[in-house]
């Protein structure tokens, strides 16, 4: 067997090796944080074209790979999008980005984009009884729920005694809860205006981030939501629990549906 060369840390040789490696770690780095800006701003075409360049010198980073399987499935390659997932998975087996996405997309075609936008950088931010994040029950058709992202717009449509959660070309996602519902809509008809976004969405589960974006004069002094975590336990005594400001009431209307 042959020896295995030991150069002095001060070999020009050694030296030369090492600075062309940090230069091409700085390179990627460089490029990494570009990859990252291009697909905020929804240019994915540009990110795509930019993951494939830090690719070519380094095949094996995962974090590059799972933006260009994004890229991909935004420009509605699926077929590419499934294959730089899995090389994720074949190099880190429990990579839960790349494992997601590919349950995500199952049942896409080649030609279906997830068409996600941009979002703003404030759009998730919490306000104490102004924003809400919740659960969807009664879910629609998977195929509509895969397409969603974290980010995306949908609407909120209040009938009868519920309020449902449509995208913005009328596409059927789920419903808010009977509770919920029930304050929103009667919100909703005095007068208060709400923005919602997908929080998350998997198979099974979707969840909407609720902003109030407009308080009528007559609401005033009366939160959209709860500001408490807990609204309610069991067996606490009366005076512990601080009790909501009461909705004024509404028009015989609500009683008639």
């Amino acid at each position: 067997m042959g020896s295995i060369k030991h150069y002095p840390l001060d070999n020009p040789l050694f030296t030369s090796i090492l600075k062309s490696s940090e230069n091409n770690t700085a390179m990627n780095e460089n490029l990494a944080q570009k990859a990252v800006s291009a697909a905020l701003k929804g240019n994915w075409e540009e990110a795509k074209e930019i993951n494939l360049q830090i690719l070519k010198s380094s095949s094996k980073d995962i974090d590059a790979l799972n933006r260009l399987a994004r890229a991909y499935a935004e420009l509605g390659d699926m077929q590419m999008a499934r294959k730089s997932a899995r090389k994720v998975i074949k190099l880190d087996p429990y990579n839960t980005i790349a494992t997601k996405s590919l349950e995500k997309w199952k049942g896409l075609k080649k030609g279906d984009t997830i068409t996600s936008k941009p979002s703003a950088a404030g759009t998730f931010l919490e306000e104490p009884g102004k924003t809400k994040i919740v659960s969807l029950i009664h879910l629609g058709d998977s195929k509509t729920i895969v397409k969603l992202d974290a980010g995306d717009e949908v609407k909120l449509n209040p009938q009868g005694h519920r309020v449902s959660v449509s995208t913005n070309d009328g596409k059927y996602v789920g419903r808010l809860s009977d509770d919920i519902s029930s304050r929103l809509k009667k919100l909703i008809k005095l007068g208060n205006k709400y923005q919602t976004f997908i929080k998350s969405a998997e198979p099974g589960e979707v969840k909407v981030f609720i902003r109030e974006t407009h308080r009528t004069e007559k609401l005033a002094d009366i939160p959209s939501f709860s500001t408490e975590k807990i609204d309610y336990i069991s067996f606490t005594p009366p005076e512990l629990v601080h009790k909501k400001k009461a909705i004024p009431q509404i028009e015989s209307e609500e009683e008639e549906e």
